[in-house]
């Protein structure tokens, strides 16, 4: 028989939230106070839910040690294979030397930090986020920032916050789409109420990466590239986002503004170039030239790696991957073994999409690219053992985080919380992002959120007579602002920028500013629920009756049937320049 969960176990709402709370305010005190190493916290975590779930809810010992394991299952995988592959292909670009060409570039076009860290943890980072998602824009550009030898507390941090303007959209629309399935309201509303929000914090977020990294006065210094970056990548997020839908509104805006910034610095410097202050000063040598084949060189991971994420972010590839390789089972004990309050049975069903799951597409890229870079594949297998050893921690302790997901999720401890935030009144809608900030503070994904607390927005802004899609909307977009101070996405992010042990200090370094973000978020939610009401698009709800199609994975086999070709042309025409170049640059005359 199954157990149902409870949401209020003491029948005082009151102190239910306050035990409730207890698991979450945990992580607070032993991240900001305490100072814990991150696996460390989320260990204590786990336990302090799972007496809570046992004691309290009521939960099945054999239920909450399922759960937490379900959990940990989902952390190792998609979300530590796709980490560990990201910080795989980033070591093979160092072991190589071809990331000391790849700096050289970057500095070519500014050595300036405060640009650099636009063009990288912004536009780039915004790129990754709408092909890839789950993590892999922090670990990559993260990554990245370190190699160019930024500051890592800096290069982690501020990757976590500029991940927040592209986050909704992520995965191609991903988010979305499943906050479209959970509430019954279409995609392109959804998207068209968040391309109404984001865009607004889209535009502000540059300037204010750059004061977090070097002051207000310094940022003013950078005022006009800036700008460029923001307006930018706000414009074609915007666009995209009401007239094109949710797939594609990071992609778009994160190259658009990499196009932008890197032809308006050809034309616009800064007086003054800005570095760390123990940092030396640039000393970007122009006597050092590259070859246009070096250049090409170097960057080939980069470009296998893009092609590979946009290939698997194509919804027809993706059904032909799982079609040849996902297997699918009940997790056993979990499976319809507990009644959600509404009474449903909830389907605990783990997917291994090993083919289709985006680390796969960064692992193949890695192997494309060992002979493109000069190394042996024996020489890339010690840098794969290499990279497992660098990340064993960070493992514990993303696996340890979705555990604690888990259980807090299944218990019925999230649905207390959020039960609070529902009753609200007509203040709900500034209370409807904060439901999406706590739901992807647990989760580590905005997906997560949206699929928890979707439909409970929904129900909620109909009862207060407030349009729906702005409350499903305002959780997408508070999800966002959540993401930099989940657990999940702080273990990735030190384990990215060399931070193994220091995660309470990763922390302290980005809460604050999600706390901004969300106020910021609320406010503009109430007011487009009471105030500009003619910025809500006009929709019809899905119709529920409309019959599925089966996907047609005949499409997906002949582009991955392109996408081989690509990859083949591109291996051969590098490993033919690279044998025409020596390795070492030239030195101009």
């Amino acid at each position: 028989m199954a157990w149902k969960q409870v949401i209020d176990p003491f029948h005082n709402i009151a102190l239910s939230v306050v035990v409730a709370s207890l698991p979450i305010l945990f992580i607070f005190w032993a991240l900001i106070i305490r100072r814990m190493k991150g696996y460390q916290a989320s260990l204590i975590a786990i336990v302090i839910a799972m007496l809570i779930a046992i004691l309290v809810y009521g939960m099945p010992v054999k239920l909450a040690l399922l759960s937490a394991a379900h959990g940990a299952l989902y952390g190792l995988f998609p979300i530590c294979w796709l980490v560990v592959m990201a910080v795989f292909l980033f070591n093979l670009t160092v072991k190589s030397g071809q990331f000391e060409i790849v700096k050289h570039f970057m500095a070519s076009i500014t050595s300036d930090r405060r640009l650099q860290a636009l063009l990288i943890a912004f536009s780039f980072g915004s790129f990754l986020e709408g092909t890839a998602g789950f993590g892999a824009p922090v670990a990559i550009t993260a990554a990245m920032l370190v190699g160019l030898g930024f500051n890592p507390l800096y290069a982690s941090g501020i990757c976590l916050i500029a991940n927040t303007a592209p986050v909704a959209f992520g995965s191609i629309g991903i988010p979305i789409t499943v906050a479209s399935q959970v509430s019954g309201i279409p995609e392109l509303p959804i998207s068209q109420m968040v391309g109404r929000t984001l865009p607004i914090l889209s535009v502000m977020l540059p300037f204010y990466l750059v004061a977090i990294i070097a002051g207000v006065k310094r940022a003013r210094e950078v005022g006009p590239a800036v700008l460029v970056s923001g307006v930018s990548f706000a414009f074609l997020q915007y666009f995209s986002s009401n007239f094109l839908g949710p797939s594609l509104p990071d992609v778009i805006g994160g190259l658009g503004s990499i196009i932008c910034l890197m032809v308006f610095l050809k034309f616009w410097k800064p007086k003054t170039i800005w570095r760390f202050a123990n940092e030396p000063a640039a000393t970007f040598n122009t006597d050092i030239q590259y070859s246009t084949q070096q250049m090409i060189r170097a960057w080939s991971p980069f470009i296998v790696l893009t092609i590979m994420v946009i290939a698997w972010g194509m919804q027809p590839i993706k059904d032909a991957l799982n079609s040849a390789g996902m297997i699918q089972f009940e997790f056993p004990g979990l499976h319809n073994a507990i009644q959600g309050g509404d009474g449903a049975l909830l389907a605990k069903v783990f997917k291994l999409n090993y083919l289709s799951a985006a680390g796969t597409a960064i692992l193949i890229a890695a192997l494309v690219t060992i002979p493109m870079v000069g190394l042996t594949y024996r020489e890339g297998l010690s840098v794969f053992g290499a990279t497992l050893n660098q990340l064993k921690f960070p493992i514990l302790t993303i696996a340890s985080v979705l555990g604690f997901a888990y259980i807090v999720n299944d218990s019925g401890i999230t649905l207390t919380l959020a039960d609070v935030l529902a009753n609200t009144g007509v203040l709900f809608p500034f209370f409807a992002p904060v439901l999406g900030w706590l739901g992807v503070f647990i989760t580590g994904s905005d997906t997560s959120a949206n699929a928890l607390f979707s439909k409970l927005q929904y129900a909620t802004a109909q009862s207060i007579g407030v349009d729906p899609v702005v409350s499903v909307a305002a959780n997408v977009s508070g999800g966002v602002v959540g993401k930099m101070i989940s657990p999940q996405s702080i273990a990735v992010a030190a384990a990215a920028g060399d931070l193994v042990g220091k995660e309470s200090e990763l922390f302290r370094f980005t809460v604050k500013h999600s706390f901004i973000m969300l106020a910021f978020i609320c406010v503009i939610t109430l007011a487009q629920a009471y105030v500009f009401k003619w910025i809500i698009p006009v929709y019809e709800m899905i119709d529920a009756k409309k019959a599925v199609t089966l996907p047609d994975v005949s499409k997906g086999y002949t582009y991955l049937a392109i996408l081989v070709v690509l990859l083949v042309i591109i291996a051969v025409s590098v490993l033919r320049l690279s044998r025409k170049n020596q390795r070492t640059p030239t030195l101009a005359n």
